[in-house]
């Protein structure tokens, strides 16, 4: 059975964020979904709130399983039993960070290999750090996000949270 870890801090769970997951999911028998802690971002959501935002958006995808860690990647990728990583590339720009990471991984753990998938064009410039900015500009992110994401978003708006 093959698996593979798609670590990401999902602050909010996009739409290019599925397109990839999604993808996977029809290569790979398992796509194990993990919400990790970057110490560099203050995140929007709870670790809670972004595992039950990504177990809403993957329901109807039997072989995708929703869960968290904390952490060295390649600690994880031994943790879940995974193939590989699953790292998605927008842009030539985000190339030069996961191809750094990626050799790093496998510096750590030589059985760390990273798969790259790049989304679909029209999600391509899509990010969460943007995302965000857009909505607590009062601005529409319906197509970027699944419904019940722009809700929590808006309910965390009117909340008065902040990014």
């Amino acid at each position: 059975m093959s698996s593979i870890l798609y670590p990401g801090s999902f602050d909010p769970v996009t739409n290019g964020h599925l397109d990839v997951a999604f993808r996977a999911a029809r290569i790979f028998d398992k796509v194990i979904i993990a919400v990790a802690v970057n110490s560099e971002k203050k995140p929007l959501f709870s670790f809670d709130e972004r595992i039950e935002l990504l177990k809403h958006a993957c329901r109807d995808h039997k072989n995708i399983e929703i869960t968290s860690f904390q952490g060295l990647l390649v600690n994880a990728v031994n943790e879940f039993k995974t193939d590989a990583v699953l790292r998605g590339l927008r842009a030539v720009s985000d190339f030069e960070y996961e191809f750094q990471m990626a050799l790093m991984n496998r510096q750590l753990n030589d059985k760390c290999e990273t798969i790259f998938l790049m989304p679909s064009p029209e999600y391509s410039y899509v990010s969460s750090r943007l995302i965000k900015e857009i909505a607590f500009c009062g601005g529409d992110i319906s197509e970027f996000v699944p419904d019940f994401v722009t809700g929590a978003i808006k309910a965390k708006r009117e909340k008065g949270s902040v990014l």
